[in-house]
C-alpha cells in the first residue's frame, strides 16, 4: 500500500488517477482482510481496539497542546 502514496502530497493523495485508483482499492481490500483475520484469530475487536488507541491518542496530544505542531507527547 504505501508505494502508492510513499512521495506524494497530501492534495496529490486525494486526486488518483482512473488508472490507479482501481489498483489502491484492491491494496485497501487486501489490508482490511489481512487485519480482520489476525483479529478473528486473536479474539479482538477491532472496532473496541480502535476506540481504545483514539482514547490513549487523547490523552497522550491534547488538543490545545498538540494543535499545530509535531512534537512527541514526551515533548509537549
Amino acid at each position: 500500500m504505501q508505494e502508492h502514496f510513499q512521495w506524494l502530497t497530501q492534495e496529490e493523495s486525494k486526486n488518483f488517477s482512473e488508472q490507479k485508483l482501481p489498483n489502491v482499492k484492491e491494496e485497501i481490500g487486501d489490508v482490511l482482510i489481512y487485519l480482520i483475520r489476525i483479529c478473528q484469530v486473536l479474539g479482538i475487536d477491532p472496532i473496541n481496539a480502535a476506540n481504545e488507541k483514539m482514547f490513549r491518542n487523547e490523552q497522550k496530544y491534547p488538543v490545545e497542546k498538540s494543535k499545530g505542531n509535531m512534537k512527541k507527547y514526551t515533548e509537549l
